[in-house]
């Protein structure tokens, strides 16, 4: 498929999406998140990729929904219209939340609204040291959508994710990665050099394992101890047959690196 509102490279296993609305500020419109929402298939049915970069173009990770667009658009047409675009971007959002690769942000610039929320729902954020984090749904009388009212509270607590919902303080790099939203702070400069090395890092990982990790963690957050506990002998007996596991044990025995293949 040829993309329009993304440009998407993959090489040595990693998925390199941006958002490539840069004179819109990568603002989430109804083509971007079709196109979000038809590569996150794609992605997820590629057994090459075995980790997902995203990052935005131009001089911000995304701003959020496009307020432009949804300004064009009547009283009666713009609910129907906001419902037919976060449906695409939600599709988009619980692939990434379930595929087996990991999902790394690299955050420029603001991540506002939705790109906040596409932030949070990302495995691992790599920040650049000048990168800012806001909420700002409720600055333009909308509540969340993209994830933010889920992951956001699993991440910092149900107080803390309430106070940035409904004042919308800027966060610096150094702040999110306090609250937990970020997990590498680094100088602007070197964002996308450490992304891609960490992205690459991954993706040379025991690609099945990581799916169970991500699976196990997500599933955590509505499950009893009992239940839980029942899905990890599950997925770990599940994940010893794969040949990653073999190679994973003989590598320890043997003292050496092991060499993953992604099985």
């Amino acid at each position: 498929m040829k993309y329009e509102n993304i440009l998407l490279e993959i090489r040595n296993g990693v998925a390199h999406l941006t958002l490539n609305r840069p004179n819109a500020a990568n603002g989430m419109n109804l083509d971007l998140c079709t196109e979000l929402d038809a590569v996150s298939r794609a992605l997820d049915e590629d057994d090459a990729v075995r980790a997902v970069l995203v990052s935005g173009a131009g001089k911000l990770f995304c701003a959020g929904g496009d307020l432009k667009e949804f300004a064009t658009k009547g009283e009666r047409e713009l609910p129907h219209h906001l419902e037919e675009l976060v449906t695409h971007l939600h599709r988009a959002i619980s692939r990434f939340a379930r595929m087996r690769s990991p999902v790394i942000a690299a955050v420029h610039g603001s991540a506002a609204g939705a790109g906040m929320s596409l932030a949070c729902a990302c495995d691992l954020v790599v920040a650049a040291e000048s990168a800012r984090f806001t909420m700002a749904y409720t600055r333009a009388g909308l509540t969340p959508d993209g994830s933010g009212s889920y992951f956001l509270p699993r991440i910092v607590g149900f107080r803390r994710a309430l106070e940035l919902a409904l004042l919308n303080p800027v966060l610096s790099a150094r702040e999110a990665k306090e609250l937990g939203i970020v997990t590498r702070v680094v100088p602007d400069a070197e964002l996308m050099t450490n992304a891609t090395t960490l992205a690459e890092e991954i993706a040379q990982g025991p690609t099945l394992a990581y799916r169970g990790v991500k699976r196990l963690m997500l599933e955590s957050a509505t499950s009893e101890l009992d239940e839980q506990m029942g899905r990890e002998t599950e997925t770990i007996c599940a994940t010893s047959m794969t040949r990653d596991a073999r190679e994973g044990i003989a590598a320890f025995l043997a003292k050496r690196p092991p060499k993953f293949a992604g099985e």
